[in-house]
């Protein structure tokens, strides 16, 4: 179910350059660590580590960048890769979490039973 923020913060990106993968109209994601950085980028926002737009503004950039650096018929960007270096940047540039935060719990996530749970239903 979503809430208010949680519509605002997906509808905003509808059609534009940082709108997340869809399938039938819905969120779509390939892989459970994609659902949990979009979860997780919303709720940083909704406490008020930073405001909504500056990780849309962020996203972008990201994006313009990979863009930049590969040829257009390159097929091999992920969205969420994308999303995921915007999030990273942003908690540090905003004191949120440090880049040895960051690798620790990335660390910790990947070692985790449900990781581990994931990964299998994957194979």
């Amino acid at each position: 179910m979503q809430l208010r923020f949680e519509h605002f913060a997906a509808t905003s990106m509808l059609g534009a350059k940082d709108s997340p993968p869809r399938n039938n109209g819905k969120l779509y994601f390939d892989r459970w660590w994609e659902r949990q950085a979009f979860g997780i980028a919303i709720a940083l926002s909704k406490q008020g580590h930073y405001e909504w737009e500056d990780f849309r503004q962020n996203l972008i950039a990201t994006i313009g960048e990979w863009e930049s650096a590969h040829d257009i018929e390159d097929m091999s960007r992920n969205y969420y890769e994308q999303f995921l270096l915007a999030l990273e940047r942003l908690a540090i540039d905003t004191g949120t979490l440090s880049r040895d935060e960051i690798d620790r719990r990335t660390s910790d996530t990947f070692q985790s039973d449900t990781c581990k749970v994931h990964q299998a239903a994957l194979e």
